[in-house]
């Protein structure tokens, strides 16, 4: 027997594994600091032109980021590798779900020449998980890191990676091609992640930062958390002494948003002067870099972040 799909009447749902699962209460409306312009300048334009004329994704679109419009105005974008569709299925995450296709070969090339055309001082690559491939695309990292260092010498590179869970060698391959700094967001802290982030580990994730520390030691590292998702104050100190064992360097501290009704609720919107407190106490525990505020996402402000990180570790030595 055959079974016909009609992907064309029916295109496949972008989250086919919260399809059927019951929508949450209805959501409190956005306050007020939350709110952001649309997107409709002439640099978001061309941006967007680009993405689409070398056939790449950007996490800021996948994502469904709150600072598409100011970021792609100034022609700054997060490249997202390796597809469009991940192999994971965390409870906060808009990026498509499913199993990706094969990867383009071309890509890394593609994304070094995107980096020169947007003349770009500091780019940040992410990708989705990629659970079927054997080393969880740790190579196609390499290959895009040196593709841009090809052909934008003078652009700083940031990698925003999977967690490479089980996947024995493939964080020394990505250390090795030397990034700037190597970010890896823990998300949220401990008690959610059985249902927030079911098929990532804690501890390992927390490992994962502390070995690039331990290949590298001059590599600067970052991680980032999501609030408002049920956590106690508690636990978001925790988890930042946890960070701090692990010596990384930058910490971003952002409200979490939730995409659709399928996904994780917002149990509450975090008001901006608590962000402040939390960038006021991760800087007495010796963080380098704290960026926390309602909008905060890992690679807002990457290129300025980045410069004062650099200046920040200068002048402690």
């Amino acid at each position: 027997m055959a079974v016909v799909l009609d992907l064309i009447n029916n295109p496949r749902p972008r989250h086919p594994e919260k399809a059927h699962r019951p929508d949450s209460a209805e959501q409190p409306k956005k306050p007020d600091w939350i709110r952001v312009k649309a997107p409709v300048s002439k640099g978001y334009a061309e941006t967007h032109a680009l993405m689409r004329a070398n056939n790449l994704h950007t996490v800021c679109e996948e994502a469904g980021c709150p600072n598409i419009g100011e970021c792609w105005e100034k022609k700054h974008a997060t490249f997202m590798i390796m597809g469009d569709t991940c192999t994971r299925a965390c409870a906060f995450c808009n990026v498509k779900t499913g199993l990706p296709n094969a990867l383009d070969a071309n890509e890394p090339e593609h994304v070094g020449q995107a980096t020169a055309k947007l003349g770009l001082s500091h780019i940040v690559v992410t990708s989705v998980d990629r659970d079927d491939l054997a080393d969880g695309g740790a190579e196609h990292f390499a290959q895009t890191i040196r593709a841009i260092r090809k052909h934008a010498p003078g652009t700083t590179i940031e990698v925003l990676t999977p967690d490479f869970l089980r996947k024995d060698g493939a964080l020394e391959v990505v250390v090795a091609a030397r990034p700037d700094v190597f970010n890896h967001n823990l998300e949220t802290v401990p008690s959610r992640y059985l249902t927030v982030r079911p098929g990532a580990r804690y501890f390992h994730s927390l490992r994962l930062l502390q070995r690039v520390k331990e290949l590298d030691p001059q590599m600067f590292t970052k991680s980032g958390i999501m609030v408002g998702l049920g956590e106690e104050r508690n636990e978001v100190l925790q988890v930042m002494d946890d960070l701090r064992s692990a010596n990384v360097d930058f910490l971003t501290v952002g409200q979490y948003l939730q995409p659709t009704r399928k996904h994780a609720a917002v149990e509450r919107f975090v008001p901006p002067d608590e962000f402040k407190a939390l960038e006021r106490i991760a800087y007495t525990k010796g963080f380098l870099m704290v960026s926390a505020s309602p909008l905060t996402r890992s690679s807002h402000h990457a290129g300025e972040d980045f410069a004062r990180l650099k200046a920040a570790r200068a002048a402690k030595t």
